[in-house]
């Protein structure tokens, strides 16, 4: 491993507005856990870990979340309920308050930087008010050498205090949280919440804007591997679809898990330096490699532990969207460096809690193109609030809280980059299988990662060369065998042994993807339009 040591540079923050501060530059892991503990911030799990609790929001807020809107942005951003515009002026003022607030406090600062790719190498420096948020960016950015930090200037700066309290009325806000981006000042700014997603979700939404925008190069929120003959494999999902789990593979080394870069070049990159996953119901017989990242070093967020430090995985009292943090290094099969060449093979991971995806289907160029601006998955009873019954949920290009432009734009350069490459795209339903949730049960693991290795060897395509079944519905060419996997597995409609109430829910699912797909028609080529499902009702 490279050194990483605590850099004995030392710096100022009156530049920034910050006055008084005792600066903690550049704190190792190990004390920045230490202080978390010794001011009541965190606690020491059994297994090494440091666990704390973000406190009112345990996951991003999006209403929340703005850019401001200024000469760079103004005609090029999507402006809406996902890209809120903000006032120049009055992130200047929210700024300044937000930097008052942190003067004469004791405040911890860290130099990293976003991408591993040297030609778009992004350095970035943050400023946080608690130490474990130090720590998370300690994680999950990509770390300097002490060489590196004795010449290294900042590019984007993040000011992070989750104490700070907006007043909407007089600071533009929604509420008393916010996360706002500034692509003129290159700042951003966070407030009112200890959600610590917020601060990398920040960065990586001002490279969204600028890769593509800039420098001819794809973003995307996805994970990646590589496998033993060079060949790249990319996972795009939604949160809790399997992205980390499924590109977490001993049999393949990991790129990253969750932002990466396409280049034009067709090399992809991580843009981070760690992992972020959900731990709910996580095992050690399940998930080997994520249950063993956690020990010293990793964050665990709004768990459950008993007296022991023991955590209890299946406990979602305080939230369903339980997270360990931990440097990449924290896995033992890791590309070093984050990089890989030549995709071969685009996974599109839902967790169809309606039951009626094919566990995995191969699409066609248009077809992938339709379902990336879709982006779908479902939420299941009981994660939200007044949620009794299976609600599918879209989110363009599998982020789109995080997606600047249009959605086409995104789609527009995958699909070039994907026939480019002469990519296979492959739709994969993790979620559910003989009936919708309640009555059918998830997809077995260890289904999904057969039919995925089967993909990636060819061996999947080689069995059903010319012997794929078009989904009635769906239209996606539907393999009839695979190997490692029961036949009976592969089709969703015999699982059900219920043809009637299959068709009426596939009609439901048909119908809301036409539904959500209607604000991106004028966009659309017939190509990606002819990707729609049917309806089997016609």
């Amino acid at each position: 491993m490279l050194d990483h040591a605590k850099s004995a540079k030392t710096i100022a923050l009156d530049e920034y507005g910050i006055k008084n501060a005792k600066v903690n530059y550049q704190l190792s892991s190990d004390q920045l856990h230490e202080i978390a503990v010794k001011t009541g911030q965190g606690v020491s799990a059994s297994s090494g870990a440091l666990a704390v609790n973000t406190g009112e929001f345990t996951g991003r807020s999006p209403k929340d979340r703005f850019i401001v809107k200024d000469d760079i942005t103004k005609d090029k951003v999507w402006w809406g309920d996902i890209n809120i515009p903000f006032d120049s002026d009055k992130f200047q003022k929210l700024y300044d308050k937000l930097t008052d607030y942190l003067s004469n406090k004791e405040v911890f600062v860290r130099d990293s930087y976003a991408c591993a790719d040297e030609n778009y190498k992004t350095n970035i420096r943050v400023i946080n008010e608690f130490p474990w948020s130090n720590m998370f960016a300690n994680n999950m950015f990509l770390r300097p050498t002490n060489k590196e930090l004795e010449s290294f200037t900042p590019e984007w700066t993040i000011v992070n205090a989750p104490g700070f309290m907006a007043d909407p009325e007089i600071d533009g806000t929604r509420q008393h949280n916010f996360a706002i981006l500034d692509f003129t000042r290159k700042t951003a700014i966070i407030g009112g919440t200890g959600y610590t997603g917020e601060i990398k979700k920040g960065i990586f939404s001002a490279l969204n804007f600028v890769l593509p925008v800039f420098k001819n190069t794809l973003p995307m929120h996805c994970s990646a591997n590589v496998g033993k003959g060079g060949d790249t494999s990319i996972f795009f999902g939604l949160s809790g679809t399997g992205k980390t789990t499924l590109s977490t593979d001993p049999e393949r080394s990991l790129i990253g898990d969750d932002e990466h870069g396409w280049t034009a070049e067709n090399t992809i990159f991580n843009f981070e330096g760690g992992c972020y996953a959900k731990v709910i119901n996580l095992s050690k017989a399940q998930e080997p490699e994520i249950y063993s990242a956690i020990k010293k070093g990793a964050i665990l967020e709004n768990v459950i532990m008993d007296d022991n430090g023991d955590v209890d995985f299946a406990n979602t009292s305080i939230t369903q969207n339980t997270r360990v943090s931990y440097p990449i290094h924290h896995i033992e099969n890791i590309r070093i460096p984050s990089i890989g060449n030549n995709p071969k093979n685009i996974f599109f991971l839902t967790a169809d809690a309606f039951g009626v995806l094919p566990p995995i289907s191969k699409l066609t160029p248009g077809q992938a193109a339709y379902h990336f601006i879709s982006g779908y998955t479902a939420k299941v009873a009981g994660t939200e609030a007044g949620i009794t019954e299976p609600v599918p949920s879209f989110s363009a290009c599998f982020g789109a809280p995080f997606m600047p432009l249009h959605p086409t734009k995104y789609a527009e350069m995958l699909s070039k980059k994907m026939q480019d490459a002469g990519v296979n795209v492959w739709l994969v339903n993790t979620g559910w299988t003989g009936g919708p949730y309640g009555i059918g049960k998830r997809m077995a693991l260890k289904h999904t990662r057969a039919m995925i290795s089967a993909a990636m060897d060819g061996s999947l395509e080689a069995a059903n060369k010319d012997n794929y079944h078009t989904h009635s519905v769906f239209k996606v060419k539907q393999p009839r065998v695979c190997p490692n996997v029961p036949t009976s597995v592969l089709s969703p409609r015999q699982t059900w042994n219920n043809d009637d109430f299959y068709y009426e829910t596939a009609d439901k699912l048909a119908t809301a993807f036409n539904t959500n797909f209607k604000q991106f028609e004028e966009f659309a080529s017939d190509e990606i339009l002819e990707g729609a499902p049917n309806l089997k009702s016609k």
